[in-house]
């Protein structure tokens, strides 16, 4: 995949995610804003919380994958797109169209 593709792709990616994370009432770090918008209908304190605990879970798991498509697309930038952050290795072109913010390749992946 060329680097002026990839970097489409990811801008595209950054755009959903920031989009998904303010619709769920979330900063782009996955913190929950003032006022994000629970439920007051809820009967008691325990749905509340699992409610927010689900909305945390979710805010948390947009802004990682927001935080993986900037880092890419900052690799990018640098000229080191392509290259295993961690092992230096070519990450697998199959791997990079897949998931065009992978900054690792499988094998250093596979190890954490």
């Amino acid at each position: 995949m060329a680097h002026e593709q990839a970097r489409e792709l990811l801008l595209a990616e950054r755009a959903k995610l920031t989009a998904q994370l303010d619709d769920l009432g979330a900063t782009p770090d996955g913190e929950l804003k003032a006022g994000h918008g629970l439920s007051r209908e809820f009967a008691d304190a325990g749905a509340a919380t699992a409610e927010k605990t689900e909305l945390l879970g979710l805010a948390e798991s947009l802004a990682r994958q927001l935080h993986e498509a900037d880092a890419a697309i900052v690799s990018i930038d640098v000229g080191t797109y392509g290259t295993c952050s961690s092992c230096g290795n070519d990450i697998s072109p199959a791997r990079l169209e897949a998931r065009p913010s992978s900054l690792l390749c499988v094998s250093c992946k596979s190890a954490l």
